[in-house]
């Protein structure tokens, strides 16, 4: 879709319509392309097996996940 900045101000429902629909919209003003608006990419749907964290407290863990974490962040907090 192309789009003037006019087109922004008084149709924008019509530019985000088009953004749902998966398009681009391309931004001008006086004629020359100013910039393109992209559709936000959607969240996955994932599955919480698929996460990383997901069986890390098992018969062979080290340690439970609260610790785990624990360490991980440390390192955050250490830097400032």
């Amino acid at each position: 879709m192309k789009a003037s900045v006019v087109d922004l101000r008084y149709k924008m429902n019509d530019v985000l319509k088009a953004l749902d629909r998966n398009e681009k919209v391309t931004i001008s003003y006086h004629g020359k392309i100013k910039g393109v608006l992209i559709p936000a990419q959607s969240k996955k749907n994932l599955k919480m097996t698929d996460h990383p964290f997901f069986g890390m407290y098992s018969e062979g863990a080290k340690k439970p996940v609260l610790d785990e974490l624990n360490d991980l962040r440390e390192r955050r907090y250490h830097d400032l």
